[in-house]
Order: C-alpha cells, then sequence, then structure tokens
C-alpha cells in the first residue's frame, strides 16, 4: 500500500530543497510529516477530512497546523482536503446544515446558495461567506458534525483497508513459499 501512496506524493528530500519551505524547515520538514505508515496515512486522511470542511481557503492552513501537532502525513492530509472544492462544497454545506437543523431543533428559512457561475474568486467567496452567516448555528454544528464523522470514518476506513491489504500480501506470500521449486 506504501508504494501505491509514495509514487504521488513528494519525497522528503524535493521538499527539504525548496527555498519556499526553507524558513519553516524546523516544523514541516519533520522527518515523521513525510514518513508514510499506515498511522501516518490513517491520521492524515482523519486531519485532512475534517479540515476540508472549513470554510475558504484555510483548509489547507487548518491541515497543515493538524498534521504538525499530529505529527501525520503532510502531503496525504493536504491532498485529502480537495474533496470540498467549489463544486462540492454547497452540497456539503446544504447537508451539513440539514444536520445542524435536524439536532438543533431549527427548521426555519433556509436561505439559498448564491449564484456562483458568473463570480471572480473574490466575490465568490464574499457571496460564500454572507450565504454562510446567514446559516448560523445549524450550519456550524452540522460542519462540526460531519467533520467528525468523515474523521472517524476516513481513519477506520484506512486502517481497515491497510490492514486487509496486509493480510493479502501475507497470504500472498505464504503461498509463494510454501509453492513447490521448479527447476
Amino acid at each position: 500500500m506504501r508504494k501505491i501512496l509514495k509514487r504521488f506524493l513528494p519525497c522528503h528530500e524535493t521538499v527539504q530543497q525548496s527555498r519556499w519551505l526553507r524558513p519553516f524547515s524546523r516544523t514541516l520538514l519533520h522527518p515523521r510529516l513525510w514518513h508514510l505508515n499506515r498511522h501516518s496515512a490513517a491520521g492524515a486522511i482523519a486531519v485532512g477530512l475534517f479540515c476540508g470542511l472549513i470554510p475558504g481557503p484555510f483548509q489547507m492552513l487548518g491541515a497543515a497546523i493538524g498534521c504538525v501537532a499530529l505529527r501525520v502525513n503532510l502531503p496525504l492530509a493536504l491532498l485529502t482536503t480537495l474533496y470540498s472544492n467549489p463544486i462540492t462544497i454547497v452540497p456539503l454545506y446544504i447537508a451539513a446544515y440539514a444536520i445542524g437543523a435536524r439536532i438543533t431543533g431549527d427548521h426555519g428559512n433556509f436561505v439559498k446558495p448564491p449564484e456562483l457561475a458568473d463570480l471572480q474568486i473574490g466575490a465568490w467567496m464574499n457571496a460564500i461567506g454572507e450565504w454562510m452567516l446567514d446559516l448560523g448555528q445549524p450550519l456550524a454544528l452540522g460542519l462540526l458534525v460531519m467533520a467528525a464523522a468523515f474523521s472517524l470514518l476516513g481513519y477506520i476506513g484506512v486502517k481497515t483497508a491497510w490492514r486487509l491489504w496486509l493480510i493479502h500480501a501475507w497470504r500472498k506470500r505464504k503461498e509463494r513459499r510454501s509453492a513447490p521449486l521448479t527447476t
């Protein structure tokens, strides 16, 4: 499993040579942030899924802070935050509002999301921010519940998938070792 993931992630040495990250070498270049094993991968997926619902462009910043605090794989967490993007953010926030409204019992008037087709990025972020403020407490609670649920499911899913992959690899190795030698 690690070999598959390592194909898509940058190596530690490449990042260490980056002039943009050199000022942050004591924190962002810590070896545990770049090491990939089942614990760091599961933690990174959990951090990325949790931070993916942070509003605006602060998702990756939140994921980076979470990775530094928890010492889990940084590139994988940053990549995971991309599940929420301009296409998926509105449905995710509508679902979060529905969850929050159900929990709080606040079934007031739902504010329709803004039309985003013709807006520049700055106007788009402003429109989304105003829309979120109009939704208030149900949205905030729903986002927190969804982020925690996504995070927990992602963590358990990665741990389970990695374990199943290991069992499969062990069985294949056992079959290879027990197979008769042919010359």
